[in-house]
């Protein structure tokens, strides 16, 4: 892998994928290397809401939760040069991907349903996962979302055994690919 130095995120980054893959963590480390602001919408929705993902689901249900998460979307995406990192399902409405395509670029951190699993069977933060069957229902989500994902402008697999520094090496080498998003030097 070259060398590749980065100055300066140009337009937002946002980590879109199945939960477990990685999207919080590694677009903290990205951020923190890129020297930008980086938010986790799920966050932002929770601090705007003062409950949790959990709690919405419960109280007002998944549509009215996605379509907070859209306006949350929205006004992120207009702050300017910064890395995201959103819910799994955000990616899957058109108009959140139109939200992203146009401001900024969207990046699919694949992940194995395997590796997810192993990521997430002891987190209880999941609501779509509290079902009879929640590895069932990861990997069906899996099969529904993968197609919807792989429309993102770019895409990074998430290798078992890498760690957060490693991948986020990785993604600075894609982003570097991309001078509309990435300024760098060799």
């Amino acid at each position: 892998m070259r060398s590749v130095q980065p100055v300066r995120l140009l337009r937002p980054v946002v980590f879109v994928g199945m939960m477990g893959s990685g999207k919080t963590a590694i677009g903290r480390a990205l951020a923190s290397r890129l020297g930008c602001g980086f938010v986790d919408s799920d966050a932002a929705i929770e601090a705007a809401a003062g409950c949790t993902i959990a709690e919405i689901f419960e109280r007002d249900g998944e549509a009215f939760f996605r379509a907070r998460e859209s306006e949350v979307l929205s006004r992120l995406m207009a702050g300017g040069p910064r890395v995201i990192s959103t819910g799994g399902g955000a990616f899957m409405a058109e108009r959140n991907r139109a939200t992203i395509d146009a401001a900024g670029a969207a990046l699919w951190l694949k992940a194995d349903p395997a590796l997810l699993w192993e990521r997430v069977r002891h987190k209880s933060t999941r609501p779509l996962l509290r079902t009879p069957d929640p590895r069932g229902t990861l990997e069906r989500l899996c099969r529904e979302r993968d197609p919807v994902y792989a429309e993102a402008g770019l895409c990074l697999e998430a290798r078992p055994g890498d760690s957060i520094e490693r991948t986020t090496d990785r993604v600075i080498a894609l982003l570097a690919d991309r001078p509309d998003i990435l300024e760098t030097r060799t």
